[in-house]
C-alpha cells in the first residue's frame, strides 16, 4: 500500500476522500454498538464482573488516551498521519477478536481479565490511531463543510447503529430462550461481528487520501506547551474536564441500573437506545447546520443543560420500586438525552478543531483528547469503586406540617444507591455550564435564539412530512440513498 501524501486534495479527489470519511465513520458506529453500552455490560455482568470492573471497563477507552500525547511526538516525528493511523487501528481492532475467544478457551476468572485486556488493547492503540486521525481530518475536510458534514455523518452512522442494536437484542434474547446455557458465547460472537467489521474499517481508512502536513518548526515540548498557554483553549479544557467527569460519573452504570435495579429485560433496553437514537438522528443535522449558522458553543449551551437534566431525573425512575411513572419517565429521558447528545457531541468535537491552529492541531487535539479522557476515565472507577458503599445509603428529605390536630408528612426528595451518582452528576454538570460560558468563540448567539430557530426548524420538518409530498419524499429517501452511492455522490446539504 502506497503512503504518499499530497499538496492538496480537491474535487473529485475530495469527494471519494470525504465518502470514505462517512463509511468510517459507520464501520466505526457498528464495532462500537456491538462492543459497548448494554451489551458490553451484560457481557461483563454474564463473566462474573463486579461493579468495580464495570466501572474499569467504562474507563479503560478513556484512561487510554493517555497515550495521545507519546503519539503527538510519533505524529510529528514521521508526519504520515495515515499509516499510523491505519496500522494502529489494525491492532485495535484485533483486540476484539481476544474478547471473543475469551469464553472458548479460558477457565472462569480469566474470561473477565481477558475482557479487560482485550478493551485495554483496543483503547491503548485506538488512541494512537485517533491522535493521527484527528489530525489528518483537521486538514482534509474543509472548515465550512465540517459541521454539516459529520452531522451527516452522525446520523447515518446512528441510523445504522440503531438497526445493528435492534438485531444484536433480537439475537441475545433469541439465545437466551433457544438456548439458555450458552448465552455468553450469544455475547462473544458480538465481539467475534465486530472484529470482522473492524478490519473492513482498516481496509478503508487506509485507502483515504491524506494532506501534507504544515511544517511548525516547534519540538514536542513546545507544542504540547501551547494549549496550555491560549487562555481560550484552556478555558475549553477546564470545560471539557468537568464535563466528561459529571457525564460518566452515571451514563456508564444506565445499563447497570435499567438491568439489574429496574429488572428491565435486553429488548426493553436495547428498545429505549434505540428510542434515544432517533432522536438523536432527528435532530443532528439540525444542530449540524446550527453550528455552521452560529457556533458551535451556541449550540452547546442549550444541549448540555438538557443533558444534566436528563440525567437528573433518573432519579425519580424509582421509588421504592417500579410505578406508573417508571416507563414514562424512562422514555422521556432517553428521548431528552438523544437531543442532547447530538448536540454535545458534536459541539465539544468541533469546538475543540475550531479553536485548534493549523500548524500546531494535532498537539491542541491530543491535549483535548487527553483532558476528555482522564476525566472520563476517572470518574466510571470511582463509581465502581464507591458502588456497593451506597448500596445500603439513603438520603430523604421531607416536608412536615404540624398543627394541633395531626402531622402532614410529604416526601420530597430521595437518593439510594444509583440515585447518589446521578446526583452528583447533575451538580458537576451544572459547574461545567458556567465553565462554558468563559470560553469564546466567533458567531455566538443566546440560548434562547438557539431555541426559538430550533422549534421553528421542527415545526417547518414536522409540516413538511405531514404534507403529501413530504410523505413521498420520505418514501424515496432510502431509493434516493442508494442512487447517490451508486452515482458515486456525496450527498452534502
Amino acid at each position: 500500500m502506497k503512503w504518499e501524501v499530497k499538496g492538496t486534495v480537491s474535487g473529485e479527489e475530495l469527494t471519494r476522500a470525504l465518502r470514505g470519511v462517512t463509511w468510517d465513520g459507520l464501520a466505526s458506529k457498528t464495532t462500537i454498538t456491538l462492543t459497548s453500552g448494554a451489551f458490553l455490560v451484560a457481557f461483563a455482568l454474564q463473566l462474573g464482573a463486579s461493579n468495580l470492573q464495570i466501572g474499569l471497563l467504562a474507563a479503560i477507552p478513556f484512561l487510554s488516551q493517555a497515550l495521545q500525547i507519546p503519539s503527538v511526538y510519533l505524529v510529528e516525528k514521521v508526519r504520515r498521519r495515515r499509516p499510523i493511523s491505519t496500522y494502529a487501528a489494525l491492532v485495535a481492532r484485533s483486540g476484539f477478536l481476544l474478547a471473543a475467544l475469551a469464553p472458548f478457551l479460558l477457565p472462569g476468572a480469566w474470561q473477565v481479565n481477558a475482557l479487560i485486556a482485550a478493551l485495554t488493547v483496543r483503547g491503548a492503540f485506538g488512541a494512537i490511531s485517533q491522535c493521527a486521525w484527528s489530525s489528518w481530518m483537521r486538514d482534509l475536510v474543509p472548515f465550512s463543510q465540517r459541521g454539516t458534514f459529520y452531522a451527516k455523518r452522525m446520523s447515518l452512522a446512528a441510523l445504522l447503529g440503531m438497526v445493528v442494536s435492534l438485531i444484536a437484542g433480537y439475537f441475545l434474547d433469541w439465545c437466551k430462550l433457544g438456548f439458555p446455557t450458552m448465552v455468553v458465547y450469544s455475547y462473544a460472537f458480538l465481539f467475534l461481528a465486530a472484529f470482522v467489521v473492524g478490519m473492513a474499517n482498516v481496509w478503508i481508512i487506509g485507502r483515504i487520501p491524506e494532506p501534507r502536513m504544515k511544517p511548525n518548526g516547534s519540538d514536542i515540548l513546545t507544542l504540547l506547551k501551547k494549549p496550555f498557554q491560549d487562555v481560550n483553549f484552556r478555558n475549553l479544557l477546564k470545560f471539557l474536564v468537568t464535563w466528561n467527569f459529571a457525564i460518566n460519573l452515571a451514563a456508564p452504570f444506565f445499563s447497570v441500573y435499567m438491568l439489574n435495579k429496574i429488572k428491565l429485560d435486553m429488548t426493553t433496553v436495547v428498545g429505549l437506545t434505540v428510542l434515544s437514537q432517533l432522536a438523536n438522528i432527528a435532530v443532528l443535522r439540525i444542530w449540524g447546520r446550527f453550528m455552521d449558522r452560529f457556533s458551535n458553543k451556541s449550540v452547546l449551551r442549550v444541549c448540555a443543560p438538557l443533558f444534566i437534566v436528563s440525567i437528573f431525573l433518573w432519579i425519580f425512575t424509582l421509588n421504592d420500586g417500579r410505578h406508573m411513572m417508571t416507563m414514562p419517565l424512562l422514555v422521556i429521558v432517553h428521548i431528552a438525552m438523544g437531543v442532547a447528545t447530538a448536540g454535545t457531541v458534536l459541539g465539544t468535537s468541533n469546538l475543540s478543531i475550531r479553536l485548534a491552529p493549523r500548524d500546531t492541531a494535532s498537539a491542541y487535539l491530543a491535549v483535548s483528547n487527553l483532558a476528555n479522557s482522564v476525566a472520563a476515565g476517572i470518574a466510571p472507577i470511582i463509581g465502581g469503586m464507591f458502588a456497593d458503599y451506597f448500596a445500603e445509603k439513603k438520603l430523604t428529605l421531607i416536608l412536615k406540617w404540624t398543627t394541633p390536630v395531626k402531622d402532614l408528612t410529604y416526601q420530597t426528595f430521595k437518593l439510594h444507591h444509583w440515585d447518589f451518582f446521578f446526583f452528583f452528576a447533575f451538580v458537576i454538570g451544572t459547574l461545567s455550564i458556567w465553565q462554558l460560558g468563559k470560553i469564546r468563540e466567533v458567531g455566538e448567539v443566546k440560548p434562547g435564539v438557539v431555541v426559538h430557530e430550533f422549534f421553528a426548524e421542527m415545526g417547518r420538518n414536522v409540516k413538511s412530512v405531514s404534507s403529501i409530498g413530504g410523505l413521498v419524499h420520505m418514501t424515496q429517501l432510502p431509493v434516493q440513498f442508494v442512487k447517490n452511492r451508486l452515482n458515486g455522490k456525496n450527498g452534502h446539504d
